[in-house]
């Protein structure tokens, strides 16, 4: 079964780093716009960083990731990254992975193809 799994979730405290994957299996991802969600305690569910397919080659990140995350793709290991530091405890959520075909969207993504069951993140000291 197709599918896109995300791992690297955990708890960590104010100003450290961490390193989320998001894995697909029965695909390529290579193709696919890769967007990561977050969806925090009663808050709406944010896109906070997106890459678009090989072809395209870029990077998106919504104002509070901005600086401090970094989505990064290994074709090689048909997975792609999101590396946050100087986290925050209003970082806490579950993060999601969605992957899409489609041009010309990234962050707006209206919809996905493939769409993870999540990692938690919690930060807290």
């Amino acid at each position: 079964q197709s599918q896109v799994v995300e791992s690297g979730g955990g708890l960590v405290q104010p100003g450290e780093s961490l390193k989320v994957s998001c894995t697909a299996n029965g695909f390529n991802l290579d193709s696919y716009v890769i967007v990561w969600y977050r969806e925090g305690p009663g808050k709406v569910r944010e896109a906070v960083a997106c890459i678009g397919s090989v072809l395209e080659n870029t990077t998106y990140y919504s104002d509070s990731a901005w600086g401090r995350f970094t989505i990064s793709r290994d074709s090689a290991k048909n997975t792609v990254y999101l590396q946050m530091s100087s986290l925050k405890p209003e970082d806490t959520g579950t993060y999601h992975c969605g992957a899409v075909i489609l041009a010309g969207y990234c962050l707006t993504a209206p919809y996905f193809d493939y769409w993870g069951q999540g990692t938690q993140v919690t930060v807290s000291s």
